[in-house]
């Protein structure tokens, strides 16, 4: 059984950071990515990483957001800084086992991924 733990969201002012961390149990070919979600609206991809290092961002987040990894530690990062208010949202960690090229065309699409984190709140106050 595959098992996420988010943890790190809280509320912030305008301008400032976050940073997320999601606990996640090993498996092969493990490709990690984080979602958020408001109330009334899709959940959308934010960012990506994929087992062989290769990264996506949603256009959305692009030069504010950093995601990682610590394959020691088997903990996934998301590093958020410049935040807007209209990053305020429910996160969560996703996981699925994805090997080959063709992996990076859906890392941003819900529907790829089976394994989901409970979610943790950022908030962000103008």
């Amino acid at each position: 059984q595959v098992q996420l733990v988010e943890s790190g969201g809280g509320s912030v002012q305008a301008g400032g950071s976050l940073r997320l961390s999601c606990v996640a149990s090993r498996f092969p070919n493990r490709w990690m990515g984080w979602f958020r979600q408001v109330p009334g609206k899709e959940r959308e991809g934010v960012a990506s990483i994929g087992s062989d290092g290769t990264i996506t961002y949603a256009d959305t987040v692009k030069g504010r957001f950093t995601i990682s990894n610590d394959n020691a530690k088997n903990t996934l990062f998301l590093q958020m800084n410049s935040l807007k208010p209209e990053d305020t949202a429910m996160y969560y960690c996703a996981a699925r086992s994805c090997y080959g090229a063709g992996c990076v065309t859906f890392a941003l699409m819900r529907t790829s991924y089976p394994y989901w984190g409970q979610g943790t709140q950022v908030t962000v106050s103008s």
